[in-house]
């Protein structure tokens, strides 16, 4: 079965009305918080694998996304970039459809376009967007997540999430055009981003992961692994180790607590979150410069 530039299996009739979720990288994967969380969710519900591009070249530059190889005696096998969909059914509930989105490089518009073809073939309930960025936000509070919802019950999701408002003008990914344009053609559509402190790099971010796994379950009664509190707690200890041998962290780690603070009470005293002019200022300051890791 062809969709767009994808080539799916038979078993594509199978899925009914799914609720999609989708990560896109490298824009909004920070510490690959998005593909841990799809990671997290092929294995809960065992997805198996629906289809994918049939000609990724068409769309990555493989000098930028590289293929894998696996050499033993001679090339035993190589994985080449692309945009895998998968399915996963859940009894008696929305079944998931998960797509790991790699922002194109070239024909964009097909890309684009594919994949709204493929949300409106199986009449996609909810197209779900998670991810992370950076942000001036210290590791001893409570991570911070933004969003926006389009349609009457992804705005519905972002108020019941408590996600920060999106306010936003600048650069962006053509990507981004997927989730406009699933909104134009009925679907509801949410975005939410995890903040994660910008002095903390990990190739896997446990402390994001539960964030987002915790709007998740809340929302669309996906479960959380206890495992994954275990992890988020012992990353976070770790962190706050290397912090106490950073000196120039643990200097701004309390004005980077501070601004945290007036951000939670700007937003309780008046349902926004814009901070006052000093305190916006500071922000700035702290994001500009260069702390390092932690």
């Amino acid at each position: 079965m062809k969709i767009g530039a994808f080539q799916l299996r038979n078993r594509a009739s199978e899925c009914k009305e799914p609720y999609v979720l989708a990560t896109l990288h490298p824009w909004i994967d920070v510490n690959n918080v998005g593909s841990m969380v799809l990671d997290e969710l092929e294995a809960q519900f065992g997805a198996v694998e629906l289809g994918r591009l049939s000609k990724p070249g068409d769309f990555y530059d493989f000098t930028r996304y590289r293929p894998v190889i696996h050499l033993e005696e001679g090339i035993q096998g190589m994985s080449i970039p692309n945009t895998p969909i998968r399915y996963a059914r859940r009894e008696g509930q929305n079944d998931l459809l998960l797509i790991r989105l790699l922002e194109p490089h070239a024909h964009a518009e097909l890309y684009i376009s594919s994949v709204v073809k493929l949300l409106k073939t199986f009449k996609t309930r909810k197209y779900i967007l998670i991810g992370s960025m950076y942000d001036s936000v210290p590791h001893t509070r409570p991570l911070l997540v933004s969003g926006y919802g389009m349609g009457e019950e992804g705005r519905r999701d972002i108020i019941k999430a408590g996600a920060l408002p999106i306010t936003y003008h600048g650069p962006s990914s053509i990507a981004n055009l997927i989730t406009k344009e699933a909104a134009a053609s009925g679907i509801d559509v949410t975005v939410f981003i995890v903040s994660l402190p910008q002095y903390v790099a990990f190739e896997e971010d446990h402390l994001g992961k539960v964030r987002l796994m915790e709007i998740l379950n809340a929302l669309y009664n996906i479960p959380v692994n206890k495992e994954d509190f275990e992890r988020a707690m012992e990353q976070r200890d770790l962190i706050s180790k290397r912090v106490e041998s950073s000196p120039e962290v643990k200097i701004l780690l309390p004005q980077l607590e501070s601004i945290y603070d007036s951000r939670i009470k700007a937003m309780e005293d008046e349902g926004t979150q814009h901070l006052t002019a000093e305190m916006e200022e500071l922000l700035w300051k702290i994001a500009g410069k260069d702390i390092g890791k932690a």
